[in-house]
């Protein structure tokens, strides 16, 4: 069953055949751990100081999705498809109107990634060249390890290059990962030229066949002109030597950073092309939701997960499985508790057959629609 049916059929009540849980789905429920309590802590507490769905309700909860790190644009599109829906479903429990906040979250991520391809690219032939980019403590060098790792296991041969010749201690942190799993390094002396370093590689690589080449970059964000130029010489020289190369330029970004990674990537966006999102430190961390904001505001595939320490919990990104993953407790019911069940007042309501002398006229009606408004402007 896909992912999509899954969470539609969990919305509709349906209860699927019991299944055995992958290997796979078990990394992403056990690494999302953090985020989806986090997210449904959230929900709780925003329904814990409201008893009616009411204007007040949806600033509170655009104020809370925005802390759960969807990003501002997310946060605005749900709490303007949520007013409908809510009046529409009739959602009168707490757990109906919690549903109809994941379904729509869902809805967007859907829809906003499908053209999406999380797909790591490699060479028709030769090596695959992959440039890595991001700000130091990202776990970029960690990424290249274990990425190198899998490889080595898969049977190819692979090759790290240590191209940021400029951080202290980061040519060392490479060499250390290339004994760790036995994978050779291209090395230079502190300061030497980062482009000089990747030439010399992909000179071994393509005389010695290796498969794939992996390439540490520094990320010194605060000199962005000196590092696009750095970043574009790097480009050169490969292209020079592979025409379809590099295959990918991967950014990584620390999950636990939610908003502010957001900005990095933002930022590398000025400074080169990437062409993929490695999103580590998953884990660790109730902002799981940034992968949404990344989607919607970046357009920039996330392609890799680091779901745990292990040397194997680097995962290729499944966007179906990380959803689940993240929501599954809110929809299945695995979250829900007896305050779920109370009933909220949804002051938006469609009107009562009935005539009764204390109905809203039309006009006081149309002026507060006015005044939400001007709210949600503001």
């Amino acid at each position: 069953m896909g992912f999509f049916d899954k969470i539609k059929r969990a919305f509709t009540g349906e209860e699927p055949k019991e299944q055995v849980q992958t290997q796979e789905e078990e990394r992403y429920d056990k690494g999302l751990e953090k985020s989806r309590e986090g997210f449904g802590a959230k929900l709780n507490a925003l329904f814990a100081n409201f008893r009616s769905v009411d204007e007040d309700f949806f600033e509170e909860l655009e104020e809370t999705l925005i802390e759960a790190d969807v990003g501002f644009d997310v946060a605005m599109k749900i709490s303007e498809a949520l007013r409908e829906e809510v009046k529409l479903q009739n959602a009168k429990k707490q757990d109906d109107v919690s549903k109809v906040i994941v379904q729509k979250l869902v809805e967007i991520y859907e829809a906003e990634g499908q053209d999406e391809n999380n797909a790591l690219n490699y060479a028709a032939e030769g090596p695959t060249v992959m440039l890595f980019v991001g700000v130091n403590g990202v776990g970029k060098t960690t990424t290249i390890g274990k990425l190198a790792h899998r490889y080595q296991t898969e049977g190819k041969k692979v090759l790290m290059v240590a191209a940021d010749t400029f951080r202290a201690g980061a040519i060392q942190q490479l060499v250390e990962w290339g004994k760790r799993v036995d994978v050779p390094v291209v090395a230079k002396p502190e300061k030497s030229d980062p482009a000089s370093v990747v030439f010399d590689a992909v000179q071994k690589a393509k005389q010695e066949d290796y498969d794939i080449v992996l390439v540490d970059t520094a990320g010194r964000l605060q000199n962005k002109v000196n590092l696009m130029k750095e970043l574009e010489k790097i480009s050169r020289v490969i292209t020079r030597e592979i025409p379809d190369g590099p295959h990918e330029v991967l950014l990584a970004l620390d999950a636990t950073t939610g908003q502010n990674a957001l900005i990095q990537a933002k930022q590398f966006q000025e400074v080169t092309q990437v062409t993929g999102i490695v999103l580590t430190k998953l884990d660790g961390t109730a902002r799981g939701g940034i992968v949404l904001a990344i989607r919607n505001d970046l357009h920039i595939p996330v392609k890799l997960v680091g779901l745990g320490e292990k040397m194997d919990d680097l995962r290729d990104f499944n966007p179906e499985e990380f959803v689940y993953g993240l929501f599954k407790g809110l929809v299945t019911g695995e979250a829900s508790t007896d305050a779920d069940s109370e009933e909220v007042e949804v002051s938006q309501e469609a009107p009562v057959e009935t005539d009764t002398a204390d109905e809203v006229p039309e006009t006081e009606t149309e002026e507060a629609e006015v005044t939400a408004e001007n709210k949600t402007a503001e």
